[in-house]
């Protein structure tokens, strides 16, 4: 895997959900969602960005959400 920051919240939603099986269930109920989110609130993008760091994935890049 790279450190290169994940383009869409969409690509970070579903690495998180194909490549950490121990989410809880919280967490993966939040990734299915931001799968198919448009846009993301302030807030949902941050916790996206915390279970990213979280689980040794790369970051989201700036402009995203």
């Amino acid at each position: 895997m790279t450190n290169r920051p994940f383009d869409h919240h969409r690509q970070a939603a579903l690495a998180l959900l194909n490549q950490c099986p121990k989410l809880s269930h919280k967490e993966a109920g939040f990734c299915g969602h931001v799968c198919v989110a448009d846009v993301l609130s302030d807030r949902q993008r941050d916790w996206l960005i915390q279970l990213l760091s979280r689980h040794g994935l790369p970051t989201l890049a700036e402009g995203d959400a």
